[in-house]
């Protein structure tokens, strides 16, 4: 079961869907200079690595690759694939936002009450 909160992945998976829709996933280095993007980035940098590592699991697990059953797997294959790349692969994921709500909906858990609130 992870441990990040809810409310952290559910913001990811806002964001990700934002910047998707104004960066075609296929693009290696988007704009330098779209504001977006960079928060995204500069919001996946300051996760801690178990944070990171979690998401990353989430995002297999919403992905198919994992099931909710396979949750330590999914987090010891995270682990040992940790690197400095990660969030620019998990921004360069062109459906992470539907699989990080996947893998968030694995667990029984969602973000339909945090998309009704203000950002």
């Amino acid at each position: 079961m992870p441990t990040i909160a809810t409310d952290k992945v559910c913001f990811i998976a806002i964001m990700a869907r934002e910047v998707h829709a104004k960066v075609p996933p296929f693009e290696e280095n988007p704009a330098s200079d779209d504001a977006m993007y960079q928060e995204l980035r500069d919001y996946l940098v300051a996760l801690d690595v178990d944070e990171r590592v979690e998401l990353l699991a989430l995002m297999w697990t919403g992905r198919g690759d994992f099931d909710a059953s396979e949750w330590d797997d999914a987090m010891a294959e995270a682990r040992a694939t940790a690197d400095a790349r990660e969030p620019a692969y998990l921004i360069g994921t062109p459906l992470l936002s539907d699989y990080l709500e996947e893998g968030l909906a694995a667990f029984g858990l969602g973000c339909t009450d945090f998309e009704k609130r203000d950002l």
